[in-house]
Formats: C-alpha cells, structure tokens, sequence
C-alpha cells in the first residue's frame, strides 16, 4: 500500500512539474504531455535498466499513465488565473516528486535484495531522472547538476535510511517524505551549496 500512494504521489506531482516547465517554454499541448509523462516516468524507466528490471515494466502501470494524462489535462486547460500562482509551487511538487520516487526507488532495489549503494543509487536515479530528462527536453540546465542548489542529496539521504533499515513502515515512509521536502525547500530558500572547486581564476 505505501509502495502504492507513494508511486500515486510521484507520479502526479512530476506530472505537473514537467506540465508546468512546459508551459513556462511555451510548448504546444503535445510538448506538454510529452514533458509531463517524461517527468513522471523517466526515473522510474532510468532506475529499471540499472537494476535489472526490464524497461517494460513501465507499460504495466496503466492505471498511473492515466491518472498523468488526466492530471496534465487538466492543468493545460486551467484558467490562467488559476495557473499563473501555480507556477510558483513548481519547485514544491517536484520536492514533492523527489522525496516520493527516492523512497519507491530505494524500496524497489531493497524489494530485490540489492546491497546499499544499489539501494542509493536507486533512490536518486528515480528521484531525480526524470526531472534531468524534463530540464534536458526543455533546454535548461539540469537542477541536479546546479552548484547553487543542493537537490540530488536529499535522494541519497532518502536511500540510505531506506537501504540502512532505519525507516521500516508506512509511517517511517511518509515522515521521511516530509522530511525530504522540507529539507529540499528549506535548501532552496536559503540557497545551501555543496562545496565546489572551480579550476578557472574568473569563477
């Protein structure tokens, strides 16, 4: 059941994070569909190849593509007086995203008795995939690449409480998504860095 709602959860906040990118492009309402269910999906598609789950799993999740369809739908026809103060959540939903697909990634590898930095790289490859693929089909550099933000970490932190035993029920899951999201935005709102070392005098 967590492993359920938390698949529901990411699904439907990438789905509006890449609808929203989208849209802020000025894509066509194919590009936002394809920008949305690529964000949705794309992690999830990343993390199957390296742990050995066949990439056609995905086609099995019937149910998610169309709740992402609906959801995107939706949102493309909102009033632009609805959408407009939308934007500005944006980074909350894909927070939201993060948080929800690191721990269904980690829970996923920890499934298959993948050792812990399977587990790790689990999180973070589903967590953040499809956020990379949505920033690459949308021409912006990646988030999780950016030295002005921490992103990824919050995915790895997620692993690795998964992957070292220390959350192990439903309630575990859904207090370390909250803590996830809260660390993402708190992150993001002071501007928190991991450290640097740039080669070139002028950076």
């Amino acid at each position: 059941m967590s492993w359920d709602i938390l698949n529901i959860i990411g699904t439907v906040a990438f789905a509006i994070s890449g609808a929203i990118v989208a849209m802020e492009e000025e894509y066509d309402i194919f590009g936002v569909y394809i920008l949305g269910l690529a964000t949705a999906f794309g992690g999830g598609a990343i993390r199957n190849l390296l742990i050995g789950v066949p990439v056609s799993a995905l086609w099995e999740q019937g149910t998610l593509f169309t709740l992402a369809i609906i959801v995107i739908t939706l949102l493309f026809f909102f009033p632009n007086s609805i959408l407009k103060p939308w934007k500005k959540f944006g980074t909350f939903t894909d927070a939201v995203g993060l948080g929800a697909f690191a721990i269904q990634g980690a829970l996923y590898a920890t499934a298959m008795n993948h050792p812990l930095s399977a587990v790790v790289v689990a999180a973070v490859l589903t967590g953040s995939g499809g956020g990379m693929i949505r920033d690459v089909l949308a021409r912006r550099k990646p988030v999780v690449f950016l030295r002005s933000e921490i992103y990824a970490l919050w995915a790895v932190f997620a692993g690795l409480v998964i992957g070292l035993g220390i959350a192990t029920s439903s309630w575990h899951y859904y207090l370390l998504l909250s803590l996830v999201v809260i660390l993402r935005m708190v992150s993001y709102h002071y501007r928190w860095k991991l450290p640097y070392r740039p080669l070139s005098n002028n950076m």
